[in-house]
């Protein structure tokens, strides 16, 4: 009879400072004796948003290139993923108080810089890659392929595809009643964004719960709602800069999963040079939840 193989993993809160709260994440610190199709199935088993896996090699390589790490959701690998980029650095930065860690993913080597300030826990914050600005819908096409009422939608900023390694189409609602009763044709809409380049519906409301935050969020795809989403986050800063809701530089909160009871902070900011919106940062905190053993 084989024997079990075992494979350790530690369990993560991304984007609160709370447990029980923000979007879980499995982190696999030594993925190396599995296969594609194993990662892909264990990212099914562990049934989260995302699972990744770090593969450690030679430590030259690490220092010139950052740490490697590859990215599952249930049903497919990303290039990118905002919360699991995230919870991954604090899982390597463990207790080693160290202020950057280097990611190499599959869109490239993303670093994540942590600040620290007495009695707060550990905030630490990613620069995506420079935004792509794609398409801006039509309202009226957007509310047919969705489903959403034409009248619900925010007609004072555009609806517009931006991309910092995944693309999102900014999807900006009039206020809490609209986004509370979102409800969106997964069909028909990802049939129309993948014809016009966009990964998800990202839909963002400047009326908000917490006064503190710029924006309210949700984003529904296939495997239901997420909690938090980091790569759209970026998506959103950017937009944000780009027509007047945020300053360049400015930190601003985007608050997420309170629909389904798993509140985020997500904090955002970008810069503007030569013209141009760049130089996106997204960040916020992480909790450990759970130490476990997978055996298969």
């Amino acid at each position: 009879m084989n024997s079990l193989r075992r494979l350790p993993f530690t369990q993560f809160d991304v984007f609160t400072s709370r447990a029980l709260e923000g979007n879980p994440l499995a982190v696999f610190p030594d993925g190396r004796s599995l296969s594609d199709d194993e990662m892909q199935a264990i990212a099914k088993e562990m049934n989260l948003s995302e699972t990744t896996y770090i593969l450690p090699r030679d430590a030259a390589i690490e220092k010139e290139r950052g740490i490697r790490v590859r990215i599952f959701a249930v049903q497919e690998e990303l290039p990118f993923a905002g919360h699991p980029t995230l919870g991954t650095a604090f899982a390597l930065r463990g207790n080693s108080g160290a202020s950057e860690i280097r990611l190499e993913l599959n869109v490239g080597t993303i670093p994540v810089r942590f600040e620290v300030k007495p009695g707060q826990p550990a905030f630490g914050e990613m620069t995506q890659n420079d935004p792509v600005f794609g398409e801006i819908h039509d309202v009226k096409k957007i509310a047919e392929v969705t489903g959403i009422p034409a009248g619900d939608i925010d007609s004072d900023f555009p609806v517009q595809t931006v991309s910092t390694g995944v693309p999102f189409t900014i999807l900006p609602l009039r206020g809490l009643g609209q986004i509370r009763r979102l409800q969106i044709n997964q069909g028909r809409a990802s049939e129309y964004l993948s014809a016009s380049s966009g990964k998800f519906f990202f839909c963002v409301t400047r009326e908000t719960v917490d006064p503190a935050a710029r924006l309210h969020a949700r984003m529904l795809f296939y495997n239901g709602e997420d909690p938090a989403t980091g790569s759209a986050a970026g998506c959103a800063a950017a937009w944000m800069v780009q027509h007047g809701i945020a300053k360049p530089e400015e930190r601003v909160l985007i608050e997420q999963g309170v629909e389904i009871k798993r509140p985020s902070k997500i904090f955002v900011r970008a810069s503007r040079g030569n013209g141009r919106v760049v130089n996106v940062r997204v960040g916020g905190n992480v909790v450990e939840v759970l130490r476990g053993e997978l055996s298969f």
